[in-house]
Parts: C-alpha cells; structure tokens; sequence
C-alpha cells in the first residue's frame, strides 16, 4: 500500500509542477541560394570598401548600403527575393554583419554548394548552411551579429547625361593599366567615344573606346548613351576597389552627369552591385 501511495503522490507532484518542453523556434528568416559563389562574389566585391554593414531583409530581398570611411564611396546591393528559392521572411530584420568574418565563414563552402542563410525573431547570430550533394555534406555555421546604427540614404533617381556600357574586363584591364600611372583618371564621354586619361609622375597614358557592336559576343559590345557630353575626374584607387565586382556580371555600365557623382554598375540576373563615386573637383590633370 504504501509503494501505492508513493506512486500516486509522485504523479499528483506531476500533474501541479509545469514541465519546461524546449522550444521550437522558427526562423524569421530562411533565404535558400542554389549557388554558395554568388553571395561569396558580392562579399569579396564590397568587403575593403566597407566593414561592417547591415543586411536589410524585406520583401523585395536582401539589400546593403553603405559609405566608405572617407565618405567618397557609396555601395548598394540587393539580392532580389526570387533570386532564392524558397525565400521566407515573417517580418523585415536587419542583420549587422563584420564583412571580413563573413567572408571567412563563406570560404568554408565551395561555389556550388547551396546556401541557406537562418536568422531568428531578434537575432544575435546568423546561421549559414551550406549543402553539397555531390559529397552527401552539410556544414552549418553561426556568425556573431552586430548592432550597428547605421543611417540609411535616400539615393535620388538621377538623369545622366551618358551612360556607357562595356565589357566588365575592359575596364578592370583600363583602371589596373592607367593606376600604374597616376592616382586619378580623367573620363570624357562624347559622341566619338569614351576616353580615359591620366597624367603621372612618370608620364602619362590614354585610352579610347569607341562604340561598336559584337553581334555574335554581345558582352564585349561597348554601347554609349549620350545627351550631352561629360568630362570629370575621379580616384584610381576607389575605380580599382570597384572592379572587384567584376566576378559578378561581364558587362558594366558607367553612368555619368557633370558635378553628381559617378555610378558603376554590375547588374546580376538576381539583383545587382552599384558603387557611387564622387568626382575630384579643382584638380590639375
């Protein structure tokens, strides 16, 4: 009777005290990439210009924005929503990201793996897994978040007086060529082309591209979009800093208005990377 007793004690105990069941937390945010080098192209292209930055995750994708320590350069990037499949959000969440430690977690997948990144309701880390199906593998890592204040601008719509399109490549090749040079570089665009130009201690060099149509590679074409012409000077170092996004998408256009600053974009089938420069105003060539 009495190991009857202790029994029915022991479950009345039971049924008074609570018992703690872990919690299952969904993600407030689930964003899937087929390809892991998409996010590691974009990572690597921004990383020496900015440090630390938020992702800002709302319905139309995972966007950034952010100014460079000199306050010269700007970058914008937007990995469209459909750019992921599935991409889940249950309410827009910024997540404050160290660049440099991103980018030694994502150098832990291969290119083609796939991504899924993982963020909770008030996150204070990001979760990345990155899935290979040739070797049946699933890495999982967690990256400590930042709360970082940053403000963000309001980037006004802008009527350029040119715009120039050409292969990605071509001007890598220009910016790495004439940086040999000089510190800063001098882009005309008129209606014979465009051309750029530099002037150094050692000298001095130049080159011109003319406008011209590659039926068969269409993303070697160069395509000029004139109004009016424009001649402004601008910093190697920061035109060299860009290319880096070069991984990104064959073609970049050049958009460019007297006293505005200079717009280089890389336009990728699931977003784009845009960097603003602001020109050099009251230098000598």
């Amino acid at each position: 009777m009495l190991h009857k007793q202790l029994i029915l004690d022991a479950c009345s105990y039971l049924l008074l005290v609570p018992i703690k069941l872990p919690l299952l937390i969904s993600p407030v945010l689930e964003a899937r990439l087929e390809q892991a080098g998409v996010l590691k192209k974009v990572v690597d292209a921004i990383k020496d210009l900015v440090q630390d930055c938020n992702f800002d995750c709302n319905d139309s994708g995972i966007a950034l924005q952010a100014m460079d320590n000199s306050h010269v350069a700007l970058v914008s990037m937007l990995l469209k929503s459909e750019g992921f499949s599935p991409y889940r959000l249950d309410r827009n969440v910024a997540l404050g990201v160290n660049l440099t430690s991103l980018t030694k977690v994502l150098r832990c997948a291969q290119n083609e793996d796939i991504l899924t990144l993982k963020a909770e309701d008030a996150p204070d880390t990001l979760s990345l897994v990155f899935e290979n199906a040739e070797n049946d593998r699933i890495s999982e890592y967690e990256i400590k978040l930042m709360d970082i204040d940053q403000e963000h601008l309001g980037i006004p719509e802008t009527e350029y007086a040119a715009a120039i399109s050409m292969p990605s490549a071509e001007f890598q090749r220009i910016c790495r060529d004439l940086n040999q040079l000089s510190e800063s570089v001098a882009i005309e665009a008129s209606k014979e082309g465009v051309k750029f130009s530099c002037s150094g201690d050692i000298g001095s060099g130049s080159v011109t591209l003319r406008q011209h149509n590659n039926v068969d590679r269409p993303e070697l074409s160069t395509k000029i979009e004139l109004t009016e012409p424009v001649a402004l000077t601008f910093s190697l170092k920061y035109l060299v800093n860009f290319c880096k996004a070069s991984a990104l998408s064959s073609v970049v256009t050049l958009s460019l208005s007297n006293e505005v600053p200079l717009l280089v974009e890389y336009a990728m089938g699931s977003g784009f990377v845009r960097f603003y420069l602001a020109p050099k105003i009251g230098e000598e060539e």
